[in-house]
């Protein structure tokens, strides 16, 4: 017997607005998304964030877009920055995004170094990819970041995911079944 998954789940439904913010974002925790860290020379010095919003947009010119929140103390110097570094997080390196989450300052131990332009390049990660802003767009309480990529490091390995407020490895399917 097969069963719908209305049939075994609690279904919920709003229409978004202030008072369903919580919700919407419950919601929107269901899309399960990698995590990265976001780097940035400023003014104090090496800067870093971990972010959740990056997404490609094109090949060809290679773009990326990330999206700063309005309410970070450290939005000003992402949203300004012409150059900087989006690192996606391997599974084994949940320490990196931790770090970041909580200070943007959170080298210590971390083997990095800075590229040509003073970018900060942390070591390891599952890909890196060296970005020019080439556009910014107003996106509510976040700003949106379109950068073309000029350099993309990368190796194998198992991402960290987050989804439902949650980290966890993305499990190969081909290994499970």
């Amino acid at each position: 017997m097969t069963h719908d998954v209305a049939d075994t789940a609690r279904v919920r439904e709003i229409e978004p607005d202030a008072d369903t913010s919580r919700a919407f974002r419950e919601a929107l925790g269901r899309y399960a998304t990698g995590v990265t860290v976001v780097t940035v020379n400023s003014e104090i010095g090496p800067l870093g964030i971990t972010a959740n919003s990056f997404a490609s947009v094109s090949l060809d010119p290679p773009l990326i877009l990330w999206a700063p929140a309005r309410l970070s103390q450290r939005f000003a110097a992402f949203a300004a920055a012409r150059h900087f570094a989006i690192h996606v997080i391997g599974a084994e390196q949940r320490h990196i995004s931790d770090g970041f989450s909580r200070s943007g300052t959170a080298w210590k131990g971390l083997a990095w170094e800075r590229n040509e332009l003073g970018v900060p390049l942390i070591d390891g990660c599952l890909a890196r990819f060296e970005c020019e802003a080439v556009a910014t767009y107003p996106g509510g309480d976040h700003c949106i970041v379109v950068a073309e990529v000029a350099r993309v490091t990368w190796r194998d390995g198992v991402p960290l995911v987050f989804s439902q407020g949650r980290y966890g490895p993305f499990e190969n399917p081909a290994a499970v079944g």
